[in-house]
């Protein structure tokens, strides 16, 4: 992953890493107020060797003290030194026991001891630090002290007598904060990248490259009032939702360039992705453009499509496959542009025979040379396997893929599946897409009219249900009338009535 992977997981994940950069912050400043108050003083020793004062007695002794100090740097923490300390001052404690408490240090090349006392009490602190300086000058005065009873050639003189602080020494509120926010922090990043790998969901584009170089059509930002008025014409005529199906239609029309695919299949990995909603829309869009543009609702097992445009859906498809009526008098006109619905019909017992058979087929063709376009909304392709006989009949299919929805594995299934049906992929939507943050796609910019319109149910039937004279129908009984007599029932021309 490069840096711009990294930013979109935090992007993703914000929330979690804030969350837990805050319980970092929490942990700290809960830590500093539950952690007992600790003092600590300190006390400053000169080492110096006496002598004559002569320039080269000083030099040596000078050196003699630097080599001497260290010694006694690790005499303070002895018995010898301690307990004297404990029995001047009454302490209840063992000589190891305030070991633990105190600490004493130099600096390189330098004759200074430093001594330093922690205790609950900044008063006790600074009584420690000044006995065991004490205790140490007389330890070190006995130590170097020669056999005969000539002085000890080393003097401990204290520099910086210990004085009760004023502030405690610990907790560290400051630094308490900074370290919990700064692990919370790398505790949030952690879980963040933990997450994202782990989560297998196609979130945007960017995880939709990972699996595939199938070209992305569009993207169907999530809109909560979809589910209440899921069509084009319901929301704002420039709206991001209706500039988002209008830009799949351009993007369908240069990915189509050849003009090849007339029949379009609009299908999906699992239910509940959008993809009736996006080949209802998908057709509006390219009805209101100027194209004669025919909806057949194909999901023979959850039809939706009569729903959402409010048509009658007990004569349609499957009706003109067992060959009941004319196909012409099962297409619905829809709105004021020139689009026709053919609508599912009776629900089958045999969907997947039904839509794979000789009948079907022929069909499709007939409605090809009939309309500009034929939408076709199929079932989902990993449930059942009626999409993917469909494919084979149509010259472009499109996967609606749900964000946040659809996994990654399921996504390759369903592309292995057309692969093996030799269907031709004219691109992926992705629907359900999020208006705002890395995986956003949105168009917004030119949106000013934020409202909605408002849907009137009487335009869904606004014109008879049998195709005027004139309109597509003259055209679909040509080709139909001059179709082979070994062709299915349902084109046979005797089944027309003019």
């Amino acid at each position: 992953m490069d840096l711009r992977d990294y930013l979109r997981i935090l992007r993703r994940n914000w929330m979690l890493v804030v969350a837990l950069a805050s319980i970092g912050l929490l942990c700290g400043a809960a830590a500093s107020v539950l952690v007992k108050a600790t003092y600590t003083a300190q006390t400053q020793l000169f080492v110096s060797i006496q002598g004559s004062g002569s320039v080269s007695e000083l030099q040596q002794g000078n050196t003699f003290s630097q080599a001497r100090v260290q010694s006694y740097v690790k005499t303070v923490g002895s018995p010898a030194v301690l307990q004297p300390a404990i029995d001047s001052l009454g302490l209840g404690e063992t000589a190891a026991q305030l070991a633990e408490r105190v600490t004493a240090s130099t600096d390189l090349n330098t004759v200074l001891i430093e001594i330093s006392v922690t205790d609950d009490s900044p008063v006790q602190a600074a009584a420690v630090a000044q006995a065991v300086a004490n205790s140490l000058i007389r330890v070190v005065d006995n130590l170097e002290k020669p056999k005969m009873e000539s002085p000890s050639p080393v003097s401990l003189s204290i520099i910086k007598p210990a004085t009760a602080p004023s502030a405690p020494s610990a907790p560290n509120t400051r630094l308490n904060l900074i370290l919990g926010l700064l692990v919370g922090l790398g505790a949030g990043v952690a879980a963040a990248t933990l997450r994202t790998t782990l989560d297998t969901r196609i979130r945007g584009e960017a995880d939709l490259r990972r699996l595939t170089s199938a070209p992305l059509l569009g993207g169907i930002s999530f809109d909560q009032d979809a589910k209440k008025q899921p069509l084009l014409t319901q929301a704002g005529h420039q709206s991001p939702r209706a500039e988002s199906f209008r830009q799949l239609r351009t993007n369908l029309q240069f990915a189509n360039v050849s003009g090849e695919a007339k029949a379009i299949l609009i299908t999906s990995s699992l239910p509940g992705e959008g993809k009736s909603t996006t080949a209802t829309n998908l057709a509006i869009a390219l009805a209101q453009a100027g194209n004669s543009v025919c909806l057949v609702d194909a999901d023979l097992r959850r039809p939706m499509v009569h729903e959402y445009l409010g048509l009658e859906r007990n004569a349609g498809l499957t009706t003109a496959l067992i060959g009941s009526a004319n196909v012409t008098d099962l297409l619905q006109p829809w709105g004021d542009d020139n689009l026709y619905v053919l609508t599912s019909g009776q629900i089958p017992p045999n969907p997947s025979e039904l839509l794979g058979s000789r009948e079907m087929e022929h069909l499709i063709l007939g409605l090809e040379n009939t309309f500009d376009t034929v939408v076709i909304d199929a079932p989902p392709l990993l449930p059942v396997t009626d999409a993917a006989v469909l494919s084979q009949y149509v010259s472009g299919t499109v996967l609606v893929v749900g964000s946040h929805q659809l996994r990654s594995q399921d996504l390759e299934k369903s592309l292995k599946s057309l692969e093996l049906v030799d269907a031709k992929v004219l691109g992926i939507v992705l629907n359900r897409l999020p208006s705002k943050g890395p995986d956003a796609y949105a168009y917004s910019y030119y949106s000013q009219d934020p409202g909605n319109v408002e849907f009137d149910p009487s335009q869904t039937h606004s014109r008879p249900n049998a195709i005027d004279a004139g309109a597509p129908r003259a055209e679909l009984e040509r080709i139909l009338f001059d179709s082979d007599a070994d062709e299915p029932r349902l084109f046979r021309a005797g089944r027309f009535k003019p």
